[in-house]
């Protein structure tokens, strides 16, 4: 693939940057970085603008998260074990672009907020076993029983 905006592959899908910062989970200034050090492979337009060609998107993400969709799941899943919490759905109420999704650990009950789009993706129901993925920059504590 050429710098000069052609390439061997003239129906490919080319991508602006902020497009493919996204699905890659990196920032804009670092995927203009990898641009500049050739960590990534662009295409300029006629008007100077870099363009990600998807092959390159997915040449990157199966070398970081994976080579079988197992592997990626398994990759996704690597995070801390202190701030995850094993639990079963309550309940999912999808209305309008968001989802309210009530997760029972032990006898407390978590509540999370996220995209309709998202508990439809992941096919979220009641009775499933899921993961409460914590993620806060505080934790208070509050003493009991004084």
């Amino acid at each position: 693939m050429r710098r000069n905006g052609k390439s061997a592959q003239k129906n490919q899908e080319l991508l602006k940057l902020r497009d493919a910062a996204l699905q890659l989970g990196v920032s804009f200034p670092t995927i203009k970085q990898w641009i500049y050090k050739k960590k990534i492979r662009s295409v300029q337009t006629a008007g100077g603008h870099h363009r990600i060609p998807q092959s390159e998107l997915d040449r990157l993400l199966f070398r970081t998260r994976g080579k079988t969709v197992a592997e990626r799941k398994d990759a996704v899943r690597r995070v801390s074990g202190r701030n995850q919490l094993v639990g079963r759905i309550d309940q999912v109420r999808i209305s309008g672009l968001m989802a309210e999704v009530k997760i029972s650990i032990g006898e407390q009950q978590i509540t999370s907020i996220i995209t309709a789009a998202s508990a439809r993706e992941m096919n979220l129901k009641s009775g499933q076993t899921a993961i409460a993925l914590i993620k806060a920059t505080e934790v208070m504590i509050l003493r009991s029983g004084v």
